[in-house]
């Protein structure tokens, strides 16, 4: 995706947010029926990254990505966790 579309997308849908060379402590990914579901924690970041592909990935642990994602909520035990839905993920 180039940055003329990253732009289009995000002019589109005004709840996106883009952030380019983002660094990855963290990737777990585990099974979901037919799905994979990523999670990753970036550096400096305090709030979960989720993404759900249909097959596992390379380990993204210490790479550099550009992510393009918006805010929401997830209740677990009862109490609210914000996370970040990732709509395009890309290695640097």
């Amino acid at each position: 995706m180039s940055a003329k579309s990253v732009k289009k997308l995000l002019d589109k849908h005004p709840s996106l947010t883009h952030s380019e060379g983002l660094k990855v402590v963290s990737h777990v990914q585990r099974d979901d029926d037919d799905w994979v579901v990523h999670t990753l924690m970036l550096d400096g970041i305090d709030v979960p990254f989720r993404f759900r592909r249909k097959g596992q990935y390379a380990s993204l642990r210490g790479a550099r990505v550009n992510l393009t994602y918006y805010p929401s909520h997830e209740t677990v035990a009862g109490m609210p966790f914000e996370i970040m839905n990732v709509v395009r993920i890309k290695r640097t």
